[in-house]
């Protein structure tokens, strides 16, 4: 299954972005309009000496609070209300996620102004005529979070509710933010253009650089945790794992150990994982592994999925690795059914074991099973991944892709993302790594400026709105 990239961001990163957005355009002064918009100013209590420019005092508890105007935008307001709501909000995630919190007139004011950005972009939005986020993209794209997050969108839900959030306000910032993307897809992104000149000057730099960097070929084996284990059984195989480390250590044949103890799909090609960037594996293992030398091993280390050993089998350079331009490439289809609230792991194994049965007598056709049961995207295109490179996939896809034949089936394959059976269609070697390596380096150059012009674009719609502060009196 192919890496996923995180398209829509948790709620709590769209806030906290938000302030980081509000800290570059705190000290952008407000220009007036040539007619600015009239606003009757709402009555407030008596509240405690402002802190500065936008500062909202919190109110006190017990009080009787009027909601009032906290800034005018255009032809729109924000009330001290939406300010108080916002901040409260952001503070108990920065809690929860045990950030250091801002003080509060820092706070408020960062918060503030990233809400005038927001207000200024929506209302551009409207007047460009772009049309809202209609529920059912809203629910795809909340889903696609709850995926990323590993949990189903009830669980993430009831672990907001807990932490105070309601789940309709996430809901609007979702929206808000699919709104904001489009928009600056619409002004920002599409207006980007890159030269081969400034490819081939990045690919240049990279080569120079790719001197001091390494890849690692690895070997791991894996003492898996079940699922729902009780204390008592995760020490039983912590105890298993650091048997087998000592194994290692006192003269244990990797390779043959991988093979009669680990539990990972690898197992019985001892273990092998093959090349892989540094940069490319979960930090916890690449900072063990950069203290190795060839033939070492790691220490225990523990996983969401239980308990690895990594050997570290080589080094080499990135340059080196560069030079070989001729990689093989596999075109594979699979069928993945992921564990959710109705669906157990025991459930999607046999599930798929039937699936298999039927594939081996010939029964159904792969790709009309994974148009019918398999739980993403690929599914309707009867589980078609394309054309994969080398690193394309987890390691535990990877591996098992690796040792089918064209035309065969795989049994069940368990990575991250749930349970797979894996059909390789056909491979090819290529000399096609010199295009990979533009692509990507368009990519990178791409986001670089992205992030430069967005900012510049946000800045522009920022000072192009009127933008009248309330005092609160």
């Amino acid at each position: 299954m192919r890496k996923v990239s995180m398209h829509q961001l948790p709620a709590a990163a769209i806030l906290l972005c938000a302030i980081a957005a509000g800290q570059a355009h705190a000290q952008t002064a407000a220009k007036p309009a040539a007619k600015p918009a009239a606003a009757a100013p709402a009555t407030a209590p008596a509240a405690a000496p402002a802190a500065g420019k936008g500062f909202i005092p919190p109110a006190q508890k017990g009080a009787n609070v009027i909601d009032s105007i906290a800034v005018v935008v255009n032809d729109e307001v924000i009330t001290r209300n939406e300010v108080a709501k916002r901040v409260a909000a952001i503070e108990a995630r920065m809690k929860a996620q045990g950030a250091a919190i801002p003080e509060p007139a820092d706070m408020q004011r960062q918060v503030l102004e990233a809400m005038i950005i927001e207000r200024a972009q929506a209302q551009l939005a409207k007047e460009m005529g772009m049309r809202g986020i209609d529920d059912n993209t809203l629910d795809r794209a909340i889903g696609r979070i709850a995926e990323q997050q590993k949990m189903s969108v009830q669980d993430m839900r009831n672990a907001m509710e807990k932490d105070g959030t309601t789940f309709a306000a996430f809901r609007e910032e979702i929206r808000n933010e699919i709104q904001m993307q489009r928009l600056r897809e619409h002004e920002v992104d599409n207006k980007i253009q890159i030269s081969e000149a400034e490819v081939d000057t990045y690919l240049a730099a990279e080569q120079a650089a790719a001197v001091d960097k390494v890849e690692m070929n690895i070997s791991q084996i894996l003492v898996r945790i079940p699922e729902n284990s009780s204390p008592e059984q995760i020490a039983a195989r912590q105890a298993r794992a650091d048997e087998v480390a000592r194994q290692i250590r006192t003269g244990g044949d990797f390779g043959k150990l991988a093979g009669t103890y680990s539990d990972a799909s690898d197992a019985l090609s001892g273990g092998a994982i093959g090349w892989r960037d540094p940069d490319r594996l979960p930090p916890i293992f690449a900072t063990a592994l950069g203290k190795l030398k060839p033939g070492q091993i790691t220490p225990v280390i523990r996983s969401s999925s239980g308990f690895h050993i990594i050997k570290l089998v080589d080094k080499r350079s990135a340059a080196e690795a560069t030079a070989k331009d001729i990689v093989q490439q596999t075109h594979a289809r699979h069928i993945l059914l992921k564990v959710t609230p109705t669906m157990t792991a025991d459930q999607a194994k046999r599930k798929l074991l039937e699936l298999k049965e039927r594939l081996d007598n010939k029964a159904a056709k792969f790709e009309e099973l994974a148009r019918l049961f398999s739980n993403d995207g690929s599914a309707s295109k009867g589980g078609d991944l394309g054309w994969l490179y080398p690193g394309d996939t987890v390691p535990e896809f990877e591996t098992a892709m690796a040792t089918l034949k064209t035309g065969e089936v795989s049994g069940v394959v368990e990575t991250p993302y749930g349970f797979h059976l894996i059909e390789v269609m056909e491979r090819k070697s290529d000399d096609q790594s010199k295009e990979k390596k533009r692509t990507a380096a368009r990519q990178v150059i791409r986001d670089r400026k992205l992030a430069e012009a967005t900012e510049d674009w946000a800045r522009q719609v920022r000072d192009r709105a009127y933008v009248e502060f309330r005092d609160e009196k």
